[in-house]
């Protein structure tokens, strides 16, 4: 008797801690939002917990959150995707150039997710029938965006301002930097939040209901065993990559309306923040465990880490060196979990 209570008692403890491993991220983000919520408080006066501030967190996280849904899918296929920022910045530069060129704002998101759809198209072929790691082709495709958008914009911004005149552009295209539902006593809530979050639901539910989803979770585990089982292992991949890239040309298209321009210089360094998202989210960097949700939290715990710094003056090279310790605290804890 002594020995089942004891096995029951393992079994408990395991049980707990591994409920605890599954909400981690959640738990995360209600500490940092507690953090944020008492240290951001100036002459009475609580800057964080303002409608205003968290619309802004929110409507700044919606560009890393939109490209970290992508790297998800990529991470957990046992890949990693590093031109997503440059992809970023070249979509960013080409609806900004195409705009004041007189384009149709329609037919610029069509030509301008069409290209990053391309160079997804390029990730993923040159990593699956070409053999080629996935970390050395998205470091080259980075490469190729950054120098495309530096040579399409002659290596300068591009300046976006509406009007039916020659150089101006579509002013539909403001649409994607407004707030919905404002009020006397409400900010709004920011269309790019809005892109991000729905987005979010849509992946969520494409991964965990779709054969789609059971075939990325299942390549990421065994990719020999989902070869045996039928899976098309080099087209999915592609199909991530692809995803993963057009997913950044979303985050591209929504920057350039949010800052009214494009820059070549644009998106430098995100798919660190990309990368960490998915990471503090839970998803295991090793493939085949994840999930949108916690890429979600992820995102939200490193806008709110942001926005908390940023309100106490700290500097932003500080905020650098902080992402690069959570990946690795992230990655470690996972190491342990998996232990």
């Amino acid at each position: 008797m002594q020995k089942i209570n004891l096995n029951t008692d393992t079994l408990d403890k395991r049980r707990a801690l591994e409920i605890l491993n599954t909400f981690k991220s959640f738990l995360g983000f209600i500490l940092i939002f507690a953090i944020a919520s008492v240290i951001c408080v100036r002459d009475g006066r609580n800057l964080f917990l303002s409608a205003g501030n968290l619309s802004n967190v929110t409507r700044a996280i919606s560009g890393n959150g939109i490209m970290a849904i992508g790297m998800t899918m990529v991470i957990l296929i046992g890949g990693i995707d590093l031109s997503v920022g440059a992809i970023l910045g070249l979509t960013a530069t080409a609806s900004a150039a195409l705009l004041v060129g007189g384009m149709s704002m329609w037919l610029v998101l069509f030509l301008v997710l069409g290209i990053s759809a391309l160079i997804g198209l390029f990730n993923g072929v040159v990593s699956t029938k070409l053999g080629v790691q996935a970390f050395i082709v998205t470091l080259a495709s980075m490469s190729i965006a950054r120098g495309i958008a530096r040579f399409w914009s002659g290596g300068q911004g591009v300046p976006i301002a509406y009007g039916t005149g020659p150089g101006q552009a579509d002013p539909l295209f403001r649409v994607f930097s407004l707030r919905i539902f404002s009020t006397e006593n409400f900010i709004g809530v920011p269309v790019p939040a809005i892109v991000f979050f729905s987005l979010a639901v849509i992946f969520s539910i494409l991964l965990k209901y779709t054969r789609f989803g059971r075939h990325v979770y299942a390549v990421g585990g065994n990719e020999t065993s989902a070869f045996l089982c039928g899976v098309k292992v080099d087209r999915l991949k592609i199909t991530v990559f692809i995803l993963c890239s057009f997913l950044a040309g979303i985050a591209g298209i929504l920057h350039a309306a949010q800052q009214r321009q494009g820059s070549p210089n644009d998106g430098v360094g995100y798919e660190l923040d990309a990368i960490a998202a998915v990471a503090i989210g839970g998803t295991s960097m090793a493939g085949g465990k994840g999930t949108i949700a916690g890429t979600v939290v992820g995102a939200l715990i490193l806008g709110i880490l942001n926005n908390m710094l940023q309100l106490n003056n700290v500097d932003n090279n500080l905020q650098l060196v902080l992402k690069g310790l959570i990946i690795v605290i992230a990655v470690v804890l996972q190491r342990e979990r998996r232990k």
